[in-house]
């Protein structure tokens, strides 16, 4: 992969993959063109293909680069992976799952040692990113198998193209919005968040202002509570016994809750200097003075609480009023309660930034079964592919699948009657470019401290932000440099 590939390809990808979502109609596909390549059935051709005959195989499925490690995912997951044996007689498809956590080191020690899987998914742009150059070239069996690429805009399977060759097949999208709790709003006397972006908020006192992170914090003050009732703007207030908390943050990765506030990477122009965008900066600021001034952001030991987790995201907790996630929220939201909705994400100085994922499923270069495996790969990209998608929460790229997919997805049981999807098709064209999880040196050590630092942030207070983000800066630069 090249910085080029996703700096370029990040913003018109998406768009194109939604395109017919946010106009007229919303459900027909594009008429192209297929790539290079592949043949070219028309546009109303099955997804379902027929392959050529492979030598049968027993494959490896390995999880979790990005999601799938949730318990309720799991059965599901085992199923699509029961299915495709079932479809392809003498051979098997094993689902191995490891904690997201622990999943790029444990892929990296099996490549290193040559016992590799052979499906890598669902994997975002990070996770093709930090294993650059371990990526099949899939050219040649879309090329064999004759696998129809119409289905999918030119842009989006440009996406995953790379300087190796063909990675990945579009299958997901997950733009990012802010998610929030209806009755704590009507509760506290406040209007809701705007769901259309460019719309205006309307404060308590009638005055009508920016949506913005400054007006999301004056609104955080008003629905952060502690045990007695009383909100953080309270002189009697008592941040040591909250029970309601105003924000949060998507706090997976600080280049993610960087670029809520803007768009960026830390590869500067010449692609081996750490340049941290000032918004970042912004942002990461914000939400450290959140969590140990305002009190209106959960500190990391009370996120981490059995109390205020969620069991993996803190609005999961139904104690959290407005949450910036991506659309594969939805595995767990149902746990939040039934008052739930999406509005659109806030601006920072006058420009909104909706972080986007993509996910996909990769094969390795190391396969000895490339054939078997792209036969798995089309199978959960193909037959399996609604089951995964919903289970994941994520957007289809192929277009005319994207409004069944949010019909289907309102049927969830716990779900509230009517949820606004529309507000995750209108951030797409706000997603972030450059793309947060673009490539960069050292990709996995660079992870690494940043993960370092964000655990200092969340765990220590009294910090000064200025010189923790200069030693980060540093300390990424030194291992560049090594």
């Amino acid at each position: 992969m090249t910085t080029r590939y996703v700096r370029a390809g990040t913003m018109l990808a998406v768009i194109a993959i939604v395109a017919s979502a946010c106009g007229p109609g919303g459900s027909s596909p594009s008429s192209v063109a297929s790539a290079p390549g592949s043949t070219a059935p028309s546009a109303s051709a099955a997804v379902s293909q027929a392959p050529p005959s492979f030598a049968a195989a027993n494959l490896r499925w390995y999880c979790c680069l990005g999601t799938g490690q949730d318990p309720t995912q799991i059965p599901v997951e085992e199923e699509v992976a029961a299915g495709f044996a079932t479809a392809n007689p003498g051979s098997t498809l094993k689902f191995e799952v490891t904690n997201y956590d622990e999943a790029r080191d444990t892929l990296s020690t099996q490549i290193a040692s040559g016992s590799g899987p052979d499906l890598v998914g669902p994997v975002g742009v990070g996770g093709l990113a930090a294993f650059q150059g371990q990526w099949l070239d899939l050219g040649p069996q879309i090329q064999k198998w004759g696998y129809d690429l119409s289905q999918f805009d030119p842009a989006a399977v440009d996406f995953y193209k790379v300087a190796e060759g063909q990675i990945g097949i579009p299958f997901a999208v997950y733009p990012s919005m802010l998610w929030y709790k209806a009755g704590m709003f009507e509760e506290a006397g406040l209007e809701l968040p705007p769901h259309k972006y460019g719309d205006k908020y309307k404060m308590p006192d009638g005055s009508e202002v920016e949506w913005n992170y400054d007006t999301v914090l004056e609104l955080a003050k008003l629905l952060t509570v502690d045990q007695n009732g009383n909100d953080a703007t309270s002189a009697s207030f008592d941040p040591k016994k909250i029970v309601q908390y105003g924000f949060e943050p998507q706090r997976d990765d600080l280049r993610g809750l960087g670029a809520y506030w803007g768009a960026g990477n830390l590869a500067g122009a010449d692609g081996k200097t750490v340049t941290i965008p000032d918004a970042w900066k912004v942002a990461w600021k914000y939400w450290y003075d959140g969590m140990w001034t305002n009190h209106t952001i959960m500190t990391g030991s009370v996120a981490e609480s059995e109390e205020f987790s969620g069991g993996g995201y803190t609005f999961f907790s139904g104690r959290v009023a407005m949450s910036e996630n991506f659309l594969w929220t939805t595995y767990g939201v149902a746990d939040s309660g039934t008052d739930w909705d999406l509005a659109a994400i806030p601006s920072y100085n006058g420009k909104t930034t909706s972080p986007l994922n993509a996910d996909t499923f990769g094969i390795l270069k190391g396969s000895e079964n490339p054939d078997a495996a792209f036969a798995g790969l089309t199978y959960v990209l193909g037959d399996a592919s609604d089951k995964l998608l919903n289970l994941y929460g994520g957007m289809p790229a192929r277009p005319d699948k994207q409004d069944a997919f949010f019909e289907a997805l309102g049927k969830t049981e716990g779900f509230p009657d009517k949820v606004d999807w529309q507000v995750a098709k209108d951030s797409i064209q706000y997603a972030d470019n450059p793309n947060f999880e673009a490539p960069m040196p050292k990709y996995n050590e660079t992870l690494t401290i940043l993960e370092k630092y964000e655990s200092k942030f969340a765990t220590t207070p009294g910090l000064d932000m200025d010189k923790e983000i200069e030693a980060m800066r540093a300390e990424i630069q030194a291992s560049w440099d090594s």
